[in-house]
Parts: C-alpha cells; structure tokens; sequence
C-alpha cells in the first residue's frame, strides 16, 4: 500500500489540467505513441470541441521512480468549471492528494481558491505546479508571491512545468510519489469502498467507480449499498488503465471499476458506500452530498410528434448522467415535453447539444428558473421551480429566493465596470481585497437567480477574458418575486411567462413583447402583445393588421359614400377580432427563448 498513490488535479477553467493528465499517462507509457491523443481522458465530442472537462474520469498508471521503485498512481481529471463542483468534491473524497494547477500566465484565479478549500477540507496533501512557464506572458515569481500571499502555500515548493511542451513533467511524478502520503486502512475493518462514479455499458449495465478503504473487493461476493440499502452480487472487478483491466480482487487504497449487474444509474447514489452484504460496515464513510439541482428549465420538442423520440432520448441520456433529474411537463402552446433540473446553465447547455446531435433532436428550451420558497398566508409552504404552478398572489404572504456568495478576481482597471455590473444584478454585502499589486478579489452576495441568463459572459466581456467567477449556494432570501404572464390576443401563453423580481419585470415583459411582435405574422385584425402581473399591464405592443383600402372604388360623389363603406368594414374587424385566434409559429417562441439566454 505505501507504493499507491491516488490523486486527482484541480485547477480553475484552461489551466490545463487534461494536457498534464496527457503528458502524465504519456510519461508512464500507459498508451503508444500511435494511440495517443489530446485530451485523452475526455470522451465526449462536446469535450473535445470546447476543450473543457465535463466528466471526472479515471488512470491507473504504473511509474518507475529515480529510485527504482515502482509505483501504482491513481489519477482521477477533475472538471473546472463551478457548474460541475461536485465531481470535484466526489472526486477529492477518494483521493489523499492533489495537485493544484496554476497558470503561470493568468495566476490564482477564484475557481483556484475554490478548489483548495475543497481540497483543504478533506484533508488532502497539496502538490502546487506552475504550469504554461514557456509562454511570453509568464510570470512564475508574480505567481509564486500570490500563491504565497492567496492561497498560504509554500512558495518555494511548487514545481514549474509546460504540460504542453512536456518541460517538468518527471519533476511533476516525482512530486507526486515523493510529497503526497499514500493510502492507510484500519486491519481487519469491514469492508468500506466509495463509489466516487459510474458509466454505463449497453452489454454490462451499470460501472462502478470505486476507491475500497477497508478491506477488499472480489467476483461472487455480495455487497450492499448502505444509503438505498440495495443487494448485489459482483461480477467482475479491475483497475481503469484506459480500457478496463480485470483482476482477481481490489485491495484496501485501490481505485477501480466494479460490475455488479445493476440496470440503470437510477438504481445506484453517487457518493454511496459499499459494505459487505454478509459483515456489514456499522457506518457508511462520511461526506456524502447528494448532487442538488439549481436550475430548471423545461424541454419540448420543435414538433409535437416527436415526443416520443424525446423520451427515450432522455432515459438513454440519463443512463450516463445521474445528477440530470426530469419529470413530464405539459404546456397549452409548445405540447408534452419534460420539467428538468440542472446543476448550472453549463450543465443545461451541454444536456441541450447532446440531445441535438447523438440523439438526433430540434428542442424548444422554456427561460431557465430556480427554486423558490413561496410562504402562503395560511401557514404553508411551497417549493416552486416553474412559473406554471406558482400560487394565486393574493394568497403569497412572502416569497424566498436562493442568494448566493460571489467571488470575482479581476484586474485593477476593471474595478468600475465590474462593481456596476454587480449593481445590476442586486448584489449585497459587496467586499474588496487586494491580492497582489493590480490583482482585486471582490466577494458579493447576489440572488442566483440574476447570474443565470448572462453574468459570466458579461463579466468576461467587460474584463476581455481576464475576470474569473466563482459562488457557493449559501441561503434563502425574502424578496419581491413576481410571475409575468404573456399575453397574445388576451389570451396567455403559458410557455413564456416566468418568475422574476419586480424592478426587472417591465424590462423582460418589452423585450418578449417586442420579439413577439417581429415574430408572429400579422392578421387582418389587430393583434395586442401584452406582459403583465396579475390584471395590470406593464407592457405591451401592438401587430398592425393588413389595410385594405375599401374607398378605392369611390370615384366622386358624396363622402358619406366613404363613411359609410369604412364603418362597415370597422364592423367586419371587429367582428373578426371576437372569433378569430393568433396561431404563434414556432419560430417565434425559439426566437424570443433563444433572444433572452444571448441578453
């Protein structure tokens, strides 16, 4: 056991955490140089195309260290982005060490601070690494006084290295095998191991990733799942060296994949433990979070025959991804469709293109929303996630909104922009702290409801790149939530209305009303476009209906002649008005949806 190491990389967004993995696996020779590829670990196209990490995924790798030992490593690529923190907390659990990347560029950023706190709480030894030395922009003594100055840690310790050149990378093993502690385990302890992660297989079903602490796991033997209290039998056992590699048992520190025969990822929790179903553990290993929806949006097909093709892109996609939560959903306007829950609005983005391009499907998304705590006067409480279903406002007593804590770095000059940019989107309790010499932390308390739709593009734009974000769910907040209704023809469009604070509510209700407006065709009547709150209208425009010119055929004589033709054609609108009804194209709800995730 002293010669296993398991350890994962954290590190903020492109700081280049999948290049090392790459050079790492590459240095221990764990894949030719005719297979290797960019981002190995990343098996998605999404991951690819984007170069970000969305899945944590799993190495083992075999190392022959300077002083002739040899050495199993468990390396586990952690996700970046805030979205995905919880594969980063899972991941962490399953580790006694990490490295910690930094840009020699960029510097410590928020998700960086982020990342070790997370990694500080579980107990976790720290390798630091300066990596991109060999670009002209940096700075590796700035970086070493932040690294000193932000984060605590040793300054004279980390390891410079360029994943992308391979400079440093053995310097980056030998860290790893020489300053990270390797596995301890209680003798004769019931067996304990922790499922930090699952894939599924179409032939084999449901993959365990599992790091064992005590005891050990082998093929027949019959385990249970301590939170859902669920039996199986195993089938097979092994270590993940890129491609599954069976063996006869996994020991106390090991990380590996176990099959026991389980259908879907519906049947198992992320952050489980396993115990022996015969000598069961007394208490299941501490830590565990369940992943915990934040954003809720509603999915539709473009074409109401289509539904049944979605709903059997959503059970295969959710084999996959287990924090991905949906329920059926019905709307006047769009048809059947499916409520979904979502860990971040990158996390919808990328459940959104992966329904569109493995599985073939044209989506119509509902504006995103949270969830709020709405309290009735007569004493109740209720969770509401979408508009549809919140309660009639004479009956709210008070409405609670999810707050946030912010922490944004920037760059001096960019103080200005970026604290009015906080303003807008009602932030609170706003603090400064200087970092380093031009470097500023700000930390603020917002709704999250407010950097759902376009903060961090807005803070990237204001500070060309250099702002970075990062925020933890804290508490409910009483506030002033209001559900505005669109309206076509008097006749509300269920698909459109949303729930928003009350100072915003007239500036969203125009701009629906006016992309309504260029979308919906007109008619030979007036058609009024109208957002409101209640019965009072806070917005409106109005589609002018086609003119004839009834007169035209008037050549002299009276002008009671022409009175007279255009009060009966007055008549003949209105009457049209009363029995005829606005079909709203398609078109027209994706342009107005698609308009309010750009703004």
């Amino acid at each position: 056991m002293e010669n296993i190491r398991n350890f994962c990389i954290v590190a903020h967004i492109d700081h280049g955490k999948s290049t090392l993995a790459d050079r790492l696996i590459e240095a221990c020779g764990a894949v030719t140089q005719r297979e290797m590829k960019d981002q190995i670990l990343d098996s998605m196209d999404i991951e690819r195309e984007r170069g970000i990490t969305i899945k944590s995924n799993t190495v083992t790798l075999q190392y022959k260290a300077l002083d002739g030992q040899e050495y199993q490593l468990n390396l586990i690529d952690t996700p970046g982005h805030v979205d995905f923190s919880h594969e980063v907390r899972r991941s962490l659990m399953a580790c006694e060490g990490a490295i910690l990347i930094v840009d020699a560029s960029q510097g410590v950023e928020a998700q960086t601070v982020a990342n070790l706190y997370l990694a500080l709480e579980n107990d976790l030894d720290i390798l630091t690494v300066v990596n991109k030395i060999d670009l002209p922009a940096a700075d590796v003594e700035r970086v070493q006084e932040e690294i000193d100055s932000e984060l605590g840690l040793d300054p004279f310790e980390i390891v410079p290295c360029s994943a992308k050149k391979g400079i440093g990378i053995v310097d980056v093993l030998e860290g790893v095998v020489k300053k990270l502690s390797g596995p301890t385990t209680n003798e004769g302890a019931p067996m304990r191991a922790l499922i930090f992660d699952a894939q599924y297989d179409s032939y084999r079903g449901v993959v365990l990733l599992v790091r064992v602490f005590d005891g050990e796991l082998k093929p027949k033997q019959s385990i249970e799942l301590m939170h859902s209290d669920k039996v199986y039998d195993i089938e097979e056992v092994g270590l993940l060296k890129l491609k599954r590699e069976k063996m006869d048992r996994l020991g106390p520190g090991s990380v590996g994949y176990v099959i026991a025969g389980i259908k879907t990822i519906r049947d198992i929790e992320i952050g489980d433990t396993i115990t022996d179903a015969e000598h069961p553990a007394p208490e299941p290993l501490p830590g565990y979070q369940p992943a915990k929806p934040v954003v809720f949006s509603s999915i539709y097909p473009m074409s109401s025959n289509e539904y049944e093709d979605l709903t059997r892109a959503m059970e295969k996609l959710a084999l996959n991804d287990a924090s991905l939560t949906y329920e059926k959903d019905s709307s006047v306007a769009l048809g059947f469709g499916f409520r979904c829950g979502f860990l971040g609005l990158l996390h919808l983005d990328v459940v959104q293109e992966r329904l569109q391009r493995e599985y073939d499907m044209s989506l119509i998304l509902s504006a995103p929303s949270v969830l709020y705590h709405v309290f009735l006067h007569d004493g109740e409480k209720v969770d509401v996630d979408n508009p549809a279903y919140f309660p009639d406002p004479s009956s709210i007593a008070r409405v609670a909104e999810p707050f946030i804590k912010a922490q944004i770095i920037i760059p001096e000059e960019y103080v200005g922009p970026v604290m009015e940019l906080c303003r807008e989107n009602r932030a609170d309790e706003t603090d400064f702290h200087y970092l380093s010499p031009g470097r500023v932390e700000i930390r603020s308390q917002m709704p999250l409801a407010e950097v759902l739709f376009d903060f961090y593009d807005r803070l990237k734009g204001l500070t060309r790149g250099y702002g970075s974000f990062d925020y933890d769910l804290i508490d409910y907040r009483h506030t002033d939530i209001v559900k505005v209704d669109i309206l076509v023809n008097h006749e509300p469009v269920d698909a459109l209305s949303q729930l928003i604070h009350r100072d915003k509510a007239r500036n969203r209700a125009l701009r629906y009303c006016e992309k309504l407006s260029e979308t919906i065709p007109r008619q030979q009547f007036k058609i009024p476009i109208q957002g409101a709150i209640g019965g009072t209208i806070i917005a409106r425009k109005t589609i002018g209906a086609f003119r004839k010119d009834v007169t035209a055929k008037c050549y002299g004589g009276d002008v009671s002649r022409k009175r007279k033709l255009l009060e009966k054609q007055k008549k003949g609108k209105a009457k049209m008005k009363i029995v005829g009804s606005v079909e709203i194209p398609q078109e027209a709800f994706v342009a107005v949806l698609r308009s309010d995730k750009q703004e």
